[in-house]
């Protein structure tokens, strides 16, 4: 549907229209735009930010004249905005000298649905409440009534909210099945609070808005994946089993033989300790030089000959690598003496950042030379040359707003897009050894763009609990919100990570997440922040059998996903999705965001509460559904399903052509 806009005059104001539908509603009485001076407040610590604002002269013309093809606001009869419009986008200016902030207003739909704003992990439907666009820290608990949020607050503002996250996107959709995208990297707002219109803040003299329409909302997605990027197929590699995270040096190889006896499907060993390791209050974590140094020699003696060794019995070695550089690492000297890190304001010295005991330089990705030199000297030769098939590309978040960048960029307008350079470097090193395709690499952070080079999504760093704002079930809720933006590709570390003030997994919260990891295109466990302090994979038999039976079981899903990857590189449709996207006339599903369809054939609904041994399902449609471990069918509409510990509740269509496989899964799962 690619209608250009156009302004359309009336004797009381005018309206933006695409098509036949108004997109904006300007009147004296109820002003389309309104501008102010920003006076804003930034603080962070280790990537977690309060950000505040205290905007003066506040200006709300209603009145306005037609120039040409735009449109001026006026106040007192002086022009102070501009509207002008192109294709399918919307462009505001404030005439007014030191006004740097514009609030659009948007006619919502009584009654309808807003999606988007990137990987949420709070709410899927974001009606009702307002949502910032600032890639950080999500925080540890993400709950203010909560103590462990309290407590994280009190130590360095890490509580978060429940609109705090690692991967911001100003872009919504509605249940009209159109899409707003703010198309800056400033600080922004997405506002929902008001249910007669939608307001998208925007700290800017400046502001382009796009607007894409469609008939219904899987058309509208692909829509969005065309504008973002799209990503290519998984490698069939990854599909092929569990990749098992383990981080206690050269014996992760040993221990990872044990899940091989267990009768586990393995795709890769994950040793995100592969360049050495630090010991601090927060957890062991990783030493920032990203090399086969000495600290790495100690902790995997001869790693290339064991990377080798396990790819010759077709299992991968995946590692980990960040943007920043830690001062007392052998890389540190190497990177400022290129002059590739972001400098201090005033000095011609490097910019350090506090990571948690530890300071490290930050990587100056408006630098063409700085992007070379990562993806060549650390990824290409450190990583890619050695054998490394995939990696962690974490971070992304800890820009600060008081460094100099190269390009002489405000620090406030790049620090969004740095994930999205972080993401660029990243794909730029594999497609520079012919890799697309074959190596893996995953992110947390993101932002508008990110789509175009970051294959596989994976949902930051979740409490190892089941806590409605930052346990197991927000990784469904990150998964279906960002696939709706065009990440056709999501996971999670399964078992999750941030152990801290007592918060250690129990068996049944590891049990639960293989169920839920089955069932998604990447089954990755991780050992966490503490893992000396918390149960792993391989500390019980019981354990390790329940995760080499659900890593079967993703394996023998591979045909199915191996389709949904080339529908996904062909459509940008993502292959975990809420259910709307295949129903979109059933409103009742619009919020539905605790179970997901799987590609359109199957129906997952994991547990995620605590003791919970049963648990409402939603069937959509007018055809029966199977049940794939009893192979009992169910008419559709809500049902409470029996959901014991090793039988969450998955369904499929009887009639699919991939029925045969799905038949098979029950007895996959009982060997």
């Amino acid at each position: 549907m690619g209608v250009d806009l156009h302004f359309r005059c009336r004797e009381d104001g005018f309206e933006l229209v695409m098509g036949a539908r108004v997109l904006l509603n300007h009147t004296d009485s109820c002003p389309s735009v309104v501008i102010a001076r920003g006076a804003p407040l930034v603080e962070m610590v280790r990537g977690n930010f309060r950000i505040e604002d205290s905007p003066t002269g506040q200006i709300a013309p209603g009145a306005f004249r037609r120039a040409g093809d735009e449109i001026e606001l006026l106040d007192a009869r002086r022009p102070v905005v501009r509207l002008s419009c192109s294709g399918n986008s919307l462009r505001i200016t404030c005439l007014e000298p030191g006004y740097d902030r514009i609030w659009l207003h948007l006619p919502a739909t009584p009654g309808g649905a807003v999606w988007g704003g990137g990987e949420q992990m709070s709410y899927l439907d974001l009606t009702g409440r307002r949502y910032p666009m600032w890639t950080s820290e999500p925080g540890v608990g993400r709950d203010k009534s909560t103590e462990l949020t309290r407590a994280m607050d009190a130590e360095g503002m890490a509580g978060g909210n429940y609109w705090t996250t690692n991967y911001p996107q100003p872009t919504f959709l509605t249940s009209d099945w159109l899409a707003v995208h703010c198309a800056e990297s400033a600080y922004s707002v997405l506002d929902f609070t008001d249910p007669s219109r939608h307001v998208v803040e925007v700290w800017r003299g400046e502001a382009r808005f796009e607007f894409l329409a469609a008939d219904g909302p899987k058309e509208l997605v692909g829509r969005l994946s065309d504008r973002f990027g799209r990503q290519p197929e998984l490698p069939e590699w990854a599909l092929a089993g569990a990749i098992v995270g383990l981080k206690s040096g050269d014996s992760s190889f040993d221990r990872l033989e044990r899940f091989i006896d267990a009768g586990a499907a393995i795709a890769g060993l994950w040793c995100e300790d592969w360049a050495g390791i630090r010991e601090t209050s927060f957890g062991r974590r990783l030493f920032w030089d990203w090399h086969l140094g000495a600290r790495s020699a100690e902790r995997f003696p001869d790693l290339e000959t064991r990377i080798a060794e396990f790819a010759q019995r077709g299992i991968r070695f995946l590692a980990y690598v960040n943007p920043y550089l830690a001062v007392d690492g052998e890389l540190f000297a190497e990177a400022a003496a290129g002059g590739h890190f972001c400098l201090a304001p005033g000095r011609d010295e490097p910019h350090l950042v506090d990571f948690g005991e530890f300071d490290c330089g930050v990587l100056d990705f408006t630098r063409e030379a700085t992007r070379a030199w990562f993806a060549e000297r650390i990824i290409g030769r450190e990583m890619l040359d050695r054998g490394i098939a995939g990696w962690m590309a974490d971070f992304g978040e800890y820009l600060p707003t008081d460094l100099r960048l190269a390009d002489g960029s405000d620090p406030m307008e790049a620090h969004n897009l740095y994930p999205v350079q972080w993401a660029e470097v990243n794909a730029r090193a594999v497609a520079g050894r012919g890799k697309t395709g074959e190596a893996l690499f995953l992110m947390r952070a993101g932002f508008s763009g990110v789509q175009a080079h970051c294959p596989l999504l994976w949902a930051g760093d979740q409490c190892v609990d089941f806590s409605r704002h930052d346990g197991i079930g927000t990784v469904i809720t990150a998964a279906l919100s960002a696939g709706l933006v065009g990440n056709a590709y999501s996971h999670a570390d399964c078992g999750g990570y941030t152990s801290l003030h007592g918060h250690i997994r129990t068996e049944e919260l590891l049990m639960r997440w293989c169920e839920l990891a089955a069932f998604a295109p990447v089954m990755r466990s991780h050992e966490g922040n503490r893992p000396e302090e918390n149960l792993q994979y391989d500390s019980t038999p019981g354990l390790l059998a329940c995760f080499a039976r659900w890593s079967r079981v993703h394996a023998h899903l591979a045909p199915y996903v191996r389709t949904l990857c080339r529908e996904a590189a062909q459509t940008g449709l993502p292959l975990q999705r809420p259910l709307f996207l295949e129903y979109p006339d059933h409103p009742e599903l619009f919020a539905v965001q605790d179970q997901y369809l799987y590609g359109p054939e199957l129906l997952v609904a994991p547990v995620i509460e605590e003791g919970a041994d049963r648990r409402e399902i939603v069937l959509p449609g007018d055809a029966p559904w199977r049940h794939c471990w009893t192979a009992e069918d169910f008419a559709p509409g809500t049902h409470t399903i029996a959901a014991p510990i090793g039988a969450p509740p998955v369904f499929y269509r009887p009639g699919s052509t991939h029925a045969a496989l799905f038949a098979g899964l029950a007895g996959v799962l009982g060997k």
